[in-house]
């Protein structure tokens, strides 16, 4: 059994040089940043000043928080519990704050937000900006990533997530559906009898690993029936762009947001392919881990996402859920 390593409290220690909140927030930007330098460097100070107040925290609470080395920097079990109830504690400060001082108080912090390549790359850049624009003290990490695995581990505020929900653990909100259609280059098409969804398994595809590789499943607008078709992908990717840039140069067929590709429909450089079937549209949300209180920076996130993200997708609102 792994021993805990004390530090002998300092009662009163902290209040003197410091606030107790400050402490606190140093410490919950450290881990969130992944090291001492990215700290200050987000903070605007310096590394000597990061570390004596993470000592400080440590002394005061009597326990050791992190295990540093020259190369790495680790959470001990006391700092991993004490992570999760600082973060807790800051947002119910912030809480208390905003409903202390009323709505006018201008929300501040950072904010860790874990967004699709596609969408981090190109339709939430503007809503980002505006949000940005709207509450200046707000400071924003921005990370492309599919899919966010570690919520604790990599110290999120939220993510949005294309696809179905299947962690309980966390809170989603489903903010809209985004449109899927099939498309080609023109000439993957020349020559071939596409007619019913059958004749489609002929075809060179191209598959997302997220959503499809082996089977695709489609829907007739008019009837509601269902088809299910097997292919053989020749390309498989987990990223849209690449996916996007693979059939503008005629690998084959894929299907895909329809956002992505609606200009170089328009433009003729692809074509739909059988228009009257289509894949189910895939859900948008909004996630984050529950908390007792939830700071004012993600309350007001969340809040730009369900207003700018049907239009973002071409989409319609979700009804509520």
């Amino acid at each position: 059994m792994r021993m805990k390593e004390r530090i002998p409290a300092t009662p009163g220690l902290v209040g003197a040089g410091a606030d107790r909140v400050d402490l606190i927030q140093t410490f919950v930007r450290i881990v969130q940043a992944g090291s001492l330098s990215a700290a200050a460097a987000q903070m605007g100070t310096t590394q000597p000043t990061v570390s004596r107040r993470l000592q400080q925290l440590e002394r005061s609470l009597g326990v050791r928080l992190l295990q540093r080395s020259t190369h790495a920097m680790k959470l001990t079990e006391d700092g991993e519990r004490c992570f999760e109830r600082a973060k807790d504690l800051l947002a119910g400060w912030d809480a208390f704050e905003s409903d202390l001082r009323g709505a006018g108080v201008e929300a501040s912090g950072s904010l860790r937000v874990v967004v699709p390549h596609a969408f981090g790359q190109q339709q939430l850049i503007g809503p980002l900006a505006e949000f940005m624009r709207r509450h200046p003290r707000i400071h924003v990490d921005w990370m492309l990533h599919e899919r966010p695995n570690d919520f604790v581990g990599q110290g999120l505020d939220c993510a949005i997530h294309v696809g179905e929900v299947t962690d309980s653990s966390l809170v989603a909100i489903r903010l809209a559906e985004v449109p899927r259609i099939m498309v080609a280059a023109p000439e993957v098409l020349a020559g071939q009898r596409i007619e019913v969804p059958d004749d489609l398994a002929a075809l060179p595809w191209l598959a997302i690993s997220h959503f499809y590789r082996r089977q695709i499943t489609l829907r007739h607008a008019a009837s509601g029936e269902h088809a299910e078709v097997a292919i053989q992908p020749r390309l498989v990717s987990d990223n849209l762009h690449a996916l996007t840039s693979a059939v503008l140069e005629g690998l084959g067929v894929c299907i895909v947001s329809a956002w992505m590709v609606a200009e170089h429909v328009r433009s003729g450089r692809l074509v739909e392919v059988l228009p009257d079937w289509r894949a189910d549209a895939l859900p948008v949300s909004v996630l984050y881990p529950y908390a007792r209180h939830y700071p004012a920076r993600l309350r007001l996130f969340v809040e730009l996402m369900k207003e700018v993200m049907p239009a973002a997708v071409g989409a319609e609102t979700c009804p509520p859920k």
